[in-house]
């Protein structure tokens, strides 16, 4: 049985409002046994730290995505810090930008984004990194700032932008997409990057796998991303297991 870390999974989404014991439950027996829950706005913060008082292995990150950026407020940013500091959290998550979602304010995403990794960087707190059609400010933003560690999760991006994301020490996090066939270039760079920054996740209850399409996603099918990564790299799915579980455990600091 294999001992696997969920790093991003949204838990506290209403659609498992009805089933989320056996959700953890059935997780629990596919070997995903830990879950990172990362918020999205002010108004979940509080349902993420709920979820993960009420289910051991469940570790909260706070923090404002900014597909919701209307909703984010200057003093929900000011509020952040002691709520990181005051309730558990082990990232500063979910954050980033995107710009495929037409209607964001860039420049008010940018602001947000930036003023939370110095929050981050402040609290030496990992951050946890949407990017969408934002690669490359991305890479900038966090080479930028400096002295920043975290994950790019859902990665979609060049081997080249892995490679830069690598080198400063920033993870990528793969999920469901990695196994649909036509997912060329992520599936190459997961093939060849180094396994010290390899991290695994669901995105429920987004993002389900290709023989699952269509369906809610939870954290129990976390396993088929493992075995299509082994598959790629033609390997065993237990040093892929071992590996991610580690690199999770170390920057998250995880019990």
């Amino acid at each position: 049985m294999h001992d696997l870390v969920d790093t991003h999974a949204h838990l506290d989404d209403a659609s498992f409002d009805a089933d989320r014991s056996p959700m953890f439950d059935r997780a629990a027996a596919a070997g995903v046994r830990r879950w990172i829950v990362p918020a999205i706005d002010r108004g979940n913060w509080e349902a993420v730290e709920h979820v993960c008082r009420a289910r051991e292995g469940a570790y909260p990150a706070y923090g404002l995505h900014p597909l919701v950026i209307d909703k984010h407020r200057d003093e929900h940013l000011v509020e952040l810090p002691d709520w990181l500091e005051s309730h558990g959290a082990v990232a500063v998550g979910e954050i980033g930008l995107d710009f495929y979602v037409e209607g964001l304010d860039p420049e008010r995403q940018r602001d947000v984004f930036v003023r939370q990794l110095h929050i981050a960087k402040e609290h030496d707190l990992p951050v946890i990194v949407h990017a969408r059609r934002a690669f490359e400010e991305t890479i900038h933003t966090l080479r930028r700032i400096g002295g920043l560690r975290g994950v790019v999760h859902s990665f979609a991006g060049s081997e080249e932008q892995a490679r830069q994301l690598f080198e400063m020490g920033f993870h990528i996090g793969i999920g469901g997409p990695v196994t649909y066939d036509r997912a060329n270039r992520i599936r190459r760079v997961v093939a060849q990057m180094p396994l010290e920054w390899l991290l695994l996740e669901t995105d429920a209850p987004d993002q389900p796998c290709a023989h699952r399409r269509g369906e809610r996603n939870e954290p129990a099918f976390m396993v088929d991303v493992l075995e299509t990564i082994a598959s790629l790299r033609d390997t065993d799915a237990a040093g892929i297991a071992a590996a991610t579980t580690a690199n999770a455990a170390r920057l998250f600091a995880l019990a």
